[in-house]
């Protein structure tokens, strides 16, 4: 699945937003916080500024992300994505466990089925603080359940993109 926005060679996004702005197109960044049922998304604004929750990709087995990685897809094309940043759930203690290894099958078959970069970033804590943030909102314990993937993946992208703008002023 290649477009017109991936036929040149990658360059990183704080480099070559201007550039893209000259020439008329969009950019955006997506985040990814992937579950064992689910994965968490979200997209960032055109200016690589802030990052909004889309959606939770649901499915009822482990192993079957055939529909998964299609629906990622869709919203790589709708948004007009160039590239993504998938969370890295390494271990409190920095070691790594289980869920690293199927994080990166999935980062490889992502970069397969796209075309696109896939950067990691390290996850950790990224569930609890949203979680903190929902509990701090006001929002019941059930309905938190339903959200925390989504707001995750702002938390994994916003710390990227925090991480590009740094980039720039240094």
């Amino acid at each position: 699945m290649k477009n017109k926005f991936f036929t040149r060679k990658f360059v990183p996004a704080a480099q070559s937003l201007q550039v893209m702005e000259r020439h008329g197109y969009s950019m955006r960044i997506m985040g990814l916080d992937f579950g064992s049922k689910t994965v968490g998304v979200a997209i960032s604004d055109p200016l690589l500024i802030t990052a909004q929750g889309v959606e939770i990709v649901r499915r009822k087995y482990e192993d079957k992300l055939r529909q998964t990685l299609a629906r990622i897809e869709e919203l790589i094309v709708e948004y007009e994505v160039t590239e993504i940043v998938l969370g890295y759930p390494k271990n409190m203690n920095d070691s790594l466990g289980e869920r690293v290894e199927k994080t990166l099958a999935f980062k490889e078959m992502l970069e397969r089925r796209t075309g696109l970069s896939v950067h990691l970033w390290d996850e950790r804590l990224t569930t609890v603080a949203a979680d903190k943030a929902m509990m701090e909102a006001g929002i019941r314990r059930e309905e938190r359940k339903e959200h925390v993937d989504k707001i995750a993946a702002v938390f994994i992208l916003q710390g990227y993109l925090d991480l590009l703008k740094n980039k720039e002023n240094v």
